[in-house]
């Protein structure tokens, strides 16, 4: 059990979207996916309860209710050690996954950059492409981090990967602007 979670708990999240629009099942979906929610079985999840969690989720279930669906958050604490680690260890493999995606896919940007460079195409049109890439990127990242409560392992790498593309970038645009606008003699 870590300290963090002891001190603030988690949340059991109950919601059914019967009874309102169709669009509020996935805009339920969405928001509770977004906060990186463990489900238990359908319509039932799981979350640390951290301050920009609980407040995510009053509105989500104010939402909910104002909109004709049914919904809860009731407060809960492991009593067994042993089972709030095995959750934990699963939300973990959740965001490894998606960092390992961000890995997966970070090498075409690198490589990318570096054919252009070997091709002489260093330009300025390159860089603005390579630099929407790199900010698609990090901000995916930041979407993964603002919901790895628990560090999962993956995380420092696929920052330090998204990083290494940045300065890679940054030394393209370099040799762009070193071919685009010589310095004078």
């Amino acid at each position: 059990m870590t300290d963090e979670s002891r001190e603030q708990g988690w949340l059991v999240i109950s919601v059914s979207t019967a009874g309102g629009p169709d669009s509020l099942r996935v805009q339920v979906w969405r928001k509770l996916r977004s906060l990186g929610a463990l489900y238990l079985q359908q319509s039932v999840c799981l979350l640390p309860a951290r301050a920009e969690v609980v407040r995510e989720i009053r509105r989500l279930l104010d939402r909910v209710r104002h909109q004709g669906g049914t919904a809860r958050a009731l407060p809960m604490a492991f009593t067994d050690p042993a089972e709030e680690r095995a959750v934990i260890a699963e939300l973990n493999e959740a965001r490894d996954a998606e960092y390992a995606e961000v890995l997966e896919r970070l090498p075409e940007l690198r490589r990318e950059l570096a054919d252009e460079q070997a091709r002489g195409n260093a330009t300025y049109a390159e860089v603005e492409e390579s630099e929407a890439d790199l900010h698609r990127f990090r901000s995916w990242l930041a979407k993964i981090a603002a919901r790895d409560y628990f560090a999962a392992p993956l995380g420092k790498e696929a920052r330090d990967a998204v990083e290494l593309a940045a300065a890679e970038l940054a030394a393209f645009e370099e040799a762009a602007l070193r071919a685009e606008a010589p310095e004078p003699r």
